[in-house]
């Protein structure tokens, strides 16, 4: 199963190769939060989000929810399944896997962890570790439906091409705030979730000569 990074050049990448480059310690190159993160002057609550890659024959794929229109904070919206650190939490790994299966029902022993990205700094006050995962399909999944209304997959190959990758703004208490967006058919990712999806692509092709 191959996967096309399209940076200065075109090249395919397995899940070995995947697997290696997340691996490769680089130089901060990531997008370091929400526009207005910086102005936070309250403590950041840390939290992780597990970024599932699925793996069938021949493709790989990347796993969202939509979180249900109840929730007080950031309902009807697009995301990767994780929340708040606890104190009980080994570590922001332990943290995105408890999350995981508390929302959607994925087992952690079912999750191979490779690999996780700066943390990413939420104008709401956190300052989450996104944590990158394989998981095999077929999926056996039971999604909390207090939290989460669907749970679907977008090709890694979309999400990995730059040309997705789109700056939008919108008007927000009166000041313009940009924000990254990678819109898919029915399904806007925006926010936290596009930028950590673009710090993956930056981290995989930063490490592509190394």
């Amino acid at each position: 199963m191959r996967v096309r990074l399209i940076h200065e050049k075109v090249e395919e990448l397995d899940l070995a190769e995947l697997r290696r480059r997340l691996g490769i310690p680089r130089p901060q190159s990531a997008v370091a939060g929400d526009q207005g993160a910086e102005k936070e002057r309250r403590e950041l609550q840390p939290a992780s989000v597990l970024m599932p890659i699925v793996a069938r024959a021949g493709e790989m794929s990347m796993l969202f929810t939509r979180r249900t229109e109840s929730l007080r904070s950031h309902s009807g919206q697009i995301s990767f399944p994780g929340g708040r650190a606890e104190p009980h939490d080994a570590s922001p790994e332990a943290t995105a896997l408890r999350e995981t299966h508390e929302e959607i029902g994925l087992e952690p022993g079912k999750v191979e962890l490779i690999g996780r990205l700066s943390e990413y700094h939420t104008r709401t006050g956190y300052r989450i570790t996104p944590v990158i995962g394989v998981t095999v399909a077929p999926l056996e999944l039971r999604p909390d439906r207090q939290e989460v209304d669907e749970v679907f997959e977008v090709p890694l190959a979309f999400l990995l091409d730059p040309r997705n990758h789109h700056r939008h703004s919108r008007l927000f208490q009166g000041e313009t705030r940009s924000f990254f967006a990678i819109p898919y058919r029915d399904y806007y990712i925006w926010g936290a979730t596009a930028g950590m999806l673009v710090n993956l692509h930056r981290h995989l092709a930063r490490s592509d000569t190394a």
